[in-house]
């Protein structure tokens, strides 16, 4: 994530509208010249048998024991969604051709994937819809930049337990195990603890550290904690995903693992360039019975009777024609959960998401997809430099901007 990109950046002009970006994407086409990406290194297998996202035996058992007030806490959080993800994990089966095919088109300077006709992007607002978390008050937040100060994992996690046995075995390194925190809901659940608070908090750290923040197998980071324990307060955290998941695409597109949310990239990319919603439809489509759509698929206008438009693609050559000769018409720029939805855009040039807990930044070129974001009514927001203040004990950067007053609208960012 710390790689030096001096070499191709100065390539790339600053961002200045959509004619600058149609103008400029000719160059970005040229994945090939960036130093080290997997585009050039078709043989190089990065993500598929990963560890990282095995099964987890431990996981639908603790939710299943979950008392109905804790469940209740985590739906007053926005952990809905995250929670039946979390409950059918262990059922998802993931197309590594696809995703391997997709982080190949990865931009790394732009953070975007580069098609043969157009350029998109994981937009902040789609990534919200579809993991049902709450949505920021884009325009209303005065004080979304915050400073750092030293985690310190044991006070968030003594809230949970006072025991220095259990934080012992909760924590090593710079790492949190998910584990034994489900060890400890289980034995709270079995003995008919009424701290349902705690356990609800717990369950988050464990749902959350599966779904959004996996890094390495069946643990997080410190800084990710810190971003889970902030929902509990009223935080949102759809930045700190979309930041997290930028990072992961990034490290995978330059040879290194990928740690992000592999879960809300499939979602994402089930909904533009697999699957389409079918009002009329027979037979079920059994190609997407265990992907992840298929368990938040109502929200999102989506059941298993839909089309796939990609059941004819097997394998990680036929994924890489598909992808690399994708044209605008089958790519979906107006899935059906973003109708009537308002795409906010900044003006200004990359609008920074940081990444929590490890001070690395990641610009949001959302306005440089002008088709994509073109499909649906759009907002553009002036920004200017943050102040800063802190956050007690944890890490929560957010977007390195303030927002001031929406400077305009428009029904096309074009």
């Amino acid at each position: 994530m710390k790689r030096n990109y001096s070499a191709f950046a100065e390539d790339i002009p600053a961002y200045f509208g959509p004619k600058a970006a149609r103008e400029t994407y000719a160059d970005l086409k040229q994945l090939s010249a960036i130093p080290g990406h997997i585009y050039t290194r078709p043989e190089l297998h990065i993500l598929p048998d990963q560890r990282r996202f095995s099964k987890m035996p431990w996981l639908v058992p603790m939710l299943e024991l979950l008392p109905p007030t804790s469940i209740g806490h985590l739906k007053e959080w926005g952990l809905s969604t995250v929670f039946v993800l979390a409950k059918n994990y262990n059922k998802l089966v993931h197309v590594w051709e696809s995703v391997t095919a997709m982080v190949e088109l990865w931009h790394p300077q732009t953070n975007s994937f580069i098609f043969p006709e157009f350029e998109a992007t994981i937009l902040l607002e789609e990534l919200e819809i579809i993991l049902a978390l709450p949505c920021y008050q884009r325009g209303e937040e005065f004080a979304i930049s915050y400073t750092v100060e030293q985690i310190n994992s044991w006070s968030i996690l003594t809230y949970i337990t006072s025991k220095n046995n259990d934080l012992y075995s909760m924590t090593s390194g710079m790492h949190v195990h998910l584990l034994p925190i489900a060890q400890w809901i289980i034995s709270q659940c079995k003995r008919k603890t009424t701290n349902y608070t705690a356990i609800a908090k717990a369950a988050a750290i464990c749902i959350c550290g599966v779904i959004l923040f996996p890094e390495a197998d069946g643990a997080i980071s410190f800084g990710n904690l810190s971003i889970i324990d902030s929902i509990s307060e009223g935080m949102k955290i759809g930045q700190a995903v979309l930041g997290f998941l930028y990072a992961s695409l990034t490290s995978a597109a330059l040879g290194g693992p990928f740690y992000g949310s592999v879960v809300t990239f499939e979602l994402w990319m089930g909904m533009h360039v697999q699957f389409r919603a079918v009002e009329d439809l027979t037979m079920e489509c059994k190609t997407m019975l265990n992907h992840p759509l298929a368990y938040v698929g109502g929200r999102l206008h989506m059941s298993p009777r839909a089309w796939c438009k990609t059941a004819q693609v097997k394998g990680i050559q036929a994924w890489r024609q598909y992808l690399r000769s994708l044209a605008v018409a089958d790519f979906d720029m107006r899935p059906r959960f973003m109708h009537g939805r308002t795409i906010h855009l900044p003006q200004r040039i990359g609008l920074a998401l940081r990444l929590l807990g490890n001070g690395a930044l990641f610009s949001y070129n959302a306005d440089r997809c002008h088709l994509q974001c073109g499909a649906a009514c759009t907002v553009f927001h002036f920004y200017h430099t943050s102040h800063l203040s802190k956050r007690g004990r944890g890490v929560m950067h957010r977007m390195n901007a303030t927002c001031a007053a929406p400077s305009s609208t428009g029904k096309d960012a074009r």
